[in-house]
């Protein structure tokens, strides 16, 4: 039985967050944390005491994490970032309510001594004799340590306490990874037994020393299991209450952990999923997807439609699924105008169908100019009550321009910005995945049948607009980081000018039906280029369904991203395999990377021919590296393994920290399926005869920190897992499962009710209605008969794992 586990997390924004400026003011930015590794950091946000980030992230993990951190930081141009406070959540605290923690969460102050992480490895024997009794403690290694000195190290050792005796051991000198080997035997006399406690501090030669964190284990425990094996370290208990002054942010953050079990047990529920997309939709009350359609609802229902997307998708029939949804919503439809407007099932599908097969499509068309937008920074306002007559000084030499002078260069600037938006995206027919294409396709032919009068005629139009230009097209030029168009967001400026193309682009995807209704009516010097940019897209749209074919690209088993295909290239910088003479920072150079599914490739530029690579099948870990072991930042190591079976070691520096999660999260999934994974290895370097990070002195010696395969960052390109997904989706039908047996009798009274009706006249209607209902409560049967199968499957799994 394998084991999933995946952290849904959306940092939201801030309140009242204390000025650490002069200015008084702040840029706050946030850091997230699993158990002490940063997964992500948020943009800053500049010049703002109640930031707003909309975030989010979906991180794939282990299920033995301990805890998700918050940190608030001020970023500082020069010197080091003011810390702002602090958010920490247990895993007990986050899945004691199944739908996840939504709320705003007071920030606390940052302790120190509370800022603790890893592990210490004890063996302890507990021993009576004529003398009383006695504890012997082995306090063998510890790893992980936090770093407390500049150097990005600590200088460790280990203080025992028992009953009313202590003893320490040695201070092993610039190391998170110290090795003490040490035996410490306390002795008590017979009396009340005591608690072991083991403190971890670092040694300091001026002033205290610093906390490192604490194990402490009851005398039952010693009596009955006395300890032997790694044990994590935690800080003082202590009272965590700021009482608001230091802010707060508005988190949302779902736990979802799943056994999954082998293919063949979910085989029953895909038999009836697959049937479902192949009968009849508008009438379907009982299959698996009407149930699910009818229990979703808020955050589940966007979670829902990604897994289904994804499992048809594994199966060549998204477009059945699709379909399937669509003439549902559309039979329940009588105004054309609401079609598709609601957060429905099928609207989710599709959104997340779009970004599943069109993001490298949408990445093609938009981020030419969006990249213009951020590098340009012009100044562009089209409203008076928003128009900054001196900001705007610098488009003109003859002193402060006039309103007039502003709204006329700005209408320069959008209609340029615009035309190039609506160039590429008229243009990209032929860049459209067959999969969209012929999704759309089927949208339209579903729409014209329910809409067929003459006055109807924009609906077709507008059911694909509706998606491809307001769920897709608008929304990443709104906020080009979410969909990966860029690293950071927009500075205020650039902000306002990207909301202004995304309105615009909103206009042109609805057709024009709105022009000059509503509040901004000074968008009206724009119309007169949105309404010419109209018929350019219903040529766009009819020829974007002007495609033949009958299922999605890729057969039975289609998958997201070919092993052929680039998933994340850029430069990096590498470093030499063994630099003899140079200094560290002249041992890393500049190279292009591009990475797929078969290899790490390399060059000096995006264009040289000649280039090396890395075989990803022979990729054996991908961890970070500590800052120490080259005095430099955001560091990984990608180590591998030749034929021979002799490791090989490539370093590579990113740009910023997400650059580097995101290449760490890209080269794991990339080698997922790898044999032999290191469980261990060095985060730090092997340089003047032994490792930065354990002061090992043999090249080859065994990693002293653990690896960390299964933390992945989740995006668009992760691969299909057809078992996990259907896993989701018993997990969401196993919640109406109470609802269904209601259903069953509710059907089963009808159908007495029918049987001892009277009355001649109306047999064949009752003969009729008798067996709707049969076929109604043998569906609803074998569905419940799949539910309850699989349940018992997972409780025989779970007594095997306990055996």
């Amino acid at each position: 039985m394998a084991k999933s586990g995946s952290l849904s997390i959306r940092v939201v924004e801030g309140r009242a967050l204390p000025a650490k400026d002069v200015s008084g003011s702040s840029d706050p930015y946030c850091l997230v944390k699993v158990d002490d590794e940063v997964v992500a950091r948020t943009a800053t946000v500049w010049r703002s005491l109640s930031p707003f980030w909309g975030e989010e992230y979906t991180v794939h993990l282990p299920l033995d994490f301990h805890h998700l951190a918050f940190y608030v930081l001020d970023e500082d141009t020069v010197g080091h970032d003011d810390t702002i406070g602090k958010i920490s959540l247990s895993k007990e605290a986050i899945t004691a309510d199944p739908r996840g923690i939504d709320s705003w969460i007071n920030l606390s102050r940052v302790d120190p001594d509370a800022e603790v992480q890893g592990e210490v490895y004890l063996a302890v024997q507990l021993l009576e004799d004529a003398r009383g009794r006695c504890l012997r403690c082995h306090v063998r290694q510890a790893r992980d340590l936090a770093p407390r000195d500049i150097s990005g190290t600590s200088d460790p050792f280990a203080r025992v306490f028992w009953g009313s005796h202590s003893l320490e051991t040695s201070t092993i000198k610039k190391t998170r990874f110290p090795h003490w080997d040490e035996v410490l035997e306390l002795r008590e006399t017979r009396g009340t037994a005591s608690p072991l406690r083991v403190e971890l501090w670092d040694w300091d030669m001026v002033g205290k020393n610093d906390f490192l964190g604490m194990v402490e284990f009851t005398p039952q425990t010693l009596q009955k299991k006395p300890p032997n094996g790694w044990f994590r370290l935690l800080p003082f208990p202590r009272a965590e209450d700021s009482g608001g002054s230091l802010g707060a942010l508005r988190l949302k953050v779902r736990l979802t952990e799943d056994r999954v079990l082998p293919s063949q047990c979910y085989q029953p529920l895909m038999d009836l999923l697959l049937e479902s997309v192949q009968g009849p939709a508008e009438e379907d009350t009982t299959s698996p997807l009407a149930v699910l359609e009818e229990l979703a609802s808020g955050d589940c229902r966007q979670d829902l439609a990604t897994k289904l997307v994804k499992l048809f998708l594994g199966r060549g029939l998204a477009g059945s699924f699709l379909d399937y949804l669509t003439r549902r919503e559309v039979a329940r439809t009588n105004d054309p105008n609401t079609l598709f407007r609601s957060n429905s099932l099928a609207s989710k599908s599709m959104e997340q169908f779009m970004k599943l097969v069109g993001m490298r499509y949408l990445h093609e068309v938009l981020r030419p100019v969006i990249s213009r937008v951020f590098e340009e920074k012009k100044y562009m306002e089209l409203d008076p009550c928003k128009m900054d007559l001196n900001r705007s000084r610098r488009i003109s030499f003859k002193g402060t321009p006039t309103e007039e002078q502003v709204r006329e260069t700005s209408l320069g600037l959008l209609t340029g910005y615009l035309g190039s938006i609506m160039d590429a995206i008229v243009s990209s027919t032929g860049r459209c995945p067959l999969a969209l294409r012929l999704a759309f396709k089927k949208l339209q032919r579903r729409v014209e049948e329910r809409f067929p009068g003459v006055e109807h005629q924009d609906v077709k139009y507008l059911a694909i607009s509706g998606f491809l230009f307001l769920r897709f097209f608008a929304p990443a030029i709104l906020t080009p980081k979410l969909f990966d168009l860029r690293d950071q967001h927009a500075d205020p400026q650039t902000s306002r000018s990207l909301l202004l193309l995304a309105k615009a682009v909103q206009s042109i995807g609805n057709l024009g039906q709105q022009l000059g209704q509503g509040k901004e009516l000074w968008l009206a010097p724009l119309h007169p280029f949105l309404l010419q940019s109209i018929s350019r897209v219903r040529d766009f749209l009819d020829q974007l369904v002007d495609v033949d074919g009958t299922e999605e690209a890729g057969g039975p088993a289609c998958a997201l991203v070919q092993p052929s295909t680039i998933v994340r290239e850029g430069f990096l910088l590498k470093r030499k395999e063994e630099p003899a003479g140079l200094a560290t920072r002249f041992a890393f150079k500049k190279r292009y990377f591009r990475l797929s599914g078969q290899d790490l490739s390399y060059s000096k530029t995006p264009e040289w021919q000649v280039h090396s690579s890395i075989p990803v099948s022979c990729i054996r870990a991908v961890e970070r590296v500590d800052e120490g072991a080259f005095q430099l930042p955001h560091v990984m190591q990608v180590v591998t393994q030749d034929g021979t079976g002799v490791p090989h070691t490539t370093y590579l520096q990113c740009k910023n920290v997400n650059d580097l999660n995101q290449w760490l999260s890209a080269l794991r999934k990339a080698s997922a399926a790898n044999q032999d994974k290191l469980a261990a290895c060095h985060p730090g370097a092997f340089r003047s005869g032994r490792w930065t990070c354990c002061l090992q002195a043999e090249r080859l010696a065994a990693g002293c920190s653990r690896t960390h395969s299964a933390v992945t960052l989740g995006d668009w390109s992760d691969p299909l897992d057809p078992d996990a997904e259907a896993q989701a989706v018993y997990r969401q039908l196993l919640l109406g499962r109470d609802q269904l047996r209601l259903k069953l009798l509710e059907d089963s009274s009808l159908d007495t009710a029918v049987d001892i009706g009277p009355g001649k006249d109306s047999d064949a209607t009752d003969g009729a209605r008798t067996e709707v209902l049969a076929q109604q409560r043998d569906a609803t049967t074998h569905l419940l008969q799949v539910l309850d199968d699989l349940e018992q499957a997972h409780k025989e799994f779970q007594k095997q794992m306990a055996l």
